[in-house]
């Protein structure tokens, strides 16, 4: 297959292995473990077929190159499960936004604090945005109380991450569980 002009060579993952080792001599540790010390990499390429193994390197920058006689397939194997365990065990946090307005009736609130203590336990941020209409921008103590009445009851479970801040008619405050 001919490739694009000027195209880059594939590339190839994971440790060099068996003759694409190009090192006069390297440090050579055998499939049990021991240390052969320095040996020509014909050598140890003819004790890893003994073996029916490969040799593997796993140090490239040592001088000389360290390497290993091990089953290749394996190890990739192993490493493809740790990567798989440790993409499994990772947890996104999203910013979720709740809206208010600075007026906002008592049963509303109470409403949106549920929702926002429900995203706490999640483990999620919580982007806090209060919408200023019309003349209740000549009012802008009225929205901080409001904030500030939401950071003292949240406080037992979340933290400011971000203080509330004015943005043209909008305020707001980010929150992250603690």
């Amino acid at each position: 297959m001919r490739r694009p002009f000027k195209a880059a060579p594939p590339t190839k993952d994971g440790p060099r292995a068996n003759t694409e080792i190009r090192v006069p001599r390297v440090q050579l540790i055998d499939a049990d473990g021991e240390n052969r010390g320095e040996v020509s990499i014909n050598d140890a390429l003819l004790l890893a077929e003994e073996a029916g193994l490969d040799l593997v390197e796993i140090s490239p920058n040592a001088n000389p190159p360290v390497t290993k006689i091990l089953d290749l397939g394996k190890m990739k194997y192993a490493n493809q499960k740790k990567a798989a365990e440790a993409r499994k065990n990772q947890r996104v946090i999203e910013i979720k936004e709740i809206k208010m307005r600075p007026n906002i009736d008592d049963h509303d609130y109470n409403v949106k604090m549920r929702a926002v203590r429900r995203f706490f336990e999640e483990g999620d941020k919580v982007k806090l945005t209060l919408r200023f209409r019309g003349r209740e921008m000549a009012h802008m103590e009225l929205g901080m109380q409001l904030l500030n009445k939401v950071r003292e009851e949240t406080a037992e479970i979340a933290k400011v991450e971000a203080e509330p801040k004015l943005e043209g008619r909008q305020m707001m405050m980010v929150l992250a569980p603690r």
